[in-house]
């Protein structure tokens, strides 16, 4: 099982590196790594068992961020209509996406970032991804909203991309003309 322990920090070099492919069909030891990324952010959902063990909630999770650097996500949340998006992928990839931006009103938070870091993010309001699941299955997932900007937050740790690096430094909370905020 995965803890904050396991989670590594900002300033960590993995965090920065551009990850591996996984070789398909996955290993068992990768199997194994994304169903405990999976497992960690539906624990850390949970009160009693984050209360527990110790977990920061979180609604997607990285392998980089546990310092393995290939590419596996896990994302466990639901949307403003209450759908499920509970996904553990290998080979995630943003095969499309709108020009239309959004951006969490809240700002964006890390599991890897233990300051907070106000500021708007930028990202795609729409994404299609594409991604191999821990059933060997090729899946093809069209996202809007938060579902969307999770999946976009998680991809960007395997690129060695910190969802701190799209504030306007000179402007953290600058309005992003036509984007469409998104309540968390």
């Amino acid at each position: 099982m995965i803890t904050m322990e396991d989670i590594i920090r900002d300033g960590h070099p993995t965090l920065r590196k551009v990850a591996a492919e996984v070789a398909m069909p996955p290993s068992d030891v990768d199997k194994q790594i994304l169903s405990s990324l999976l497992e960690y952010v539906i624990n850390s959902q949970n009160s009693e068992i984050s209360a527990k063990y110790g977990l920061r909630p979180g609604i997607g999770l990285a392998a980089p961020q546990i310092n393995v650097s290939k590419r596996m996500i896990a994302v466990h949340l639901t949307d403003d209509k209450e759908e499920l998006y509970s996904y553990a992928l290998f080979n995630p990839r943003i095969i499309s996406h709108s020009v239309e931006k959004s951006y969490l009103q809240s700002g964006e938070g890390c599991l890897s970032v233990d300051e907070p870091i106000p500021g708007y993010v930028q990202r795609h309001a729409r994404i299609t991804v594409k991604g191999v699941n821990l059933e060997g299955k090729e899946i093809k997932l069209r996202l809007k909203g938060l579902p969307a900007i999770c999946f976009q937050h998680e991809i960007d740790h395997l690129n060695g991309i910190m969802f701190y690096d799209y504030i306007d430094k000179q402007n953290p909370f600058k309005q992003v003309e036509g984007a469409i905020p998104i309540e968390r």
